[in-house]
């Protein structure tokens, strides 16, 4: 049977940083130079609050926040974050997903997908024009009455669409 873990060592967690390689053709397209490292933390809840209010609208804003936001070295500010090669930076934001543990595995995501929750999201993102951002507000309960509504063949009234 596994220990239980005092606060203390689940919050040492937030607090490490990892190195990560830079593949040299990241760094220079035209194959010269060598590999380089940075130094990454995983991203903590309030961390990833904190990105989802501020990139609402803009999904790259999102994965350019969670780059800067991981980023112990060098400390890049977001405007350099968003200068940099658009292959580095996804390369960045998959490992910061893997520390985070953000990444999805392929089983992971077709268990996801499959879910019965996230299907009802898609099927009403779908039927009522909301954009996932709304869908994600949404309570269970809202979730199973919009369902018999769809059921039914009504629409929502437009004062309680997320």
């Amino acid at each position: 049977m596994p220990r239980t873990l005092s606060a203390d060592e689940l919050l040492a967690g937030a607090a490490n940083t990892y190195a990560a390689t830079v593949p040299a053709a990241l760094l220079a397209p035209d194959g010269g130079g060598e590999d380089g490292e940075v130094r990454l933390r995983p991203l903590t809840v309030r961390d990833i609050q904190r990105i989802q209010q501020a990139a609402r609208e803009q999904r790259v804003l999102a994965s350019v926040l969670m780059v800067q936001q991981a980023l112990v070295a060098p400390k890049l500010s977001v405007e350099q974050v968003s200068g940099l090669p658009a292959g580095l930076v996804q390369h960045l934001l998959e490992r910061v997903n893997a520390l985070s543990g953000l990444g999805l595995g392929e089983d992971a995501l077709e268990t996801a997908v499959r879910a019965p929750l996230t299907r009802a999201c898609f099927v009403l993102a779908k039927e009522f024009g909301w954009t996932p951002a709304q869908c994600a507000e949404l309570t269970l309960g809202q979730v199973l009455l919009y369902l018999e509504m769809l059921a039914r063949d009504e629409a929502p009234p437009a004062a309680e669409a997320p």
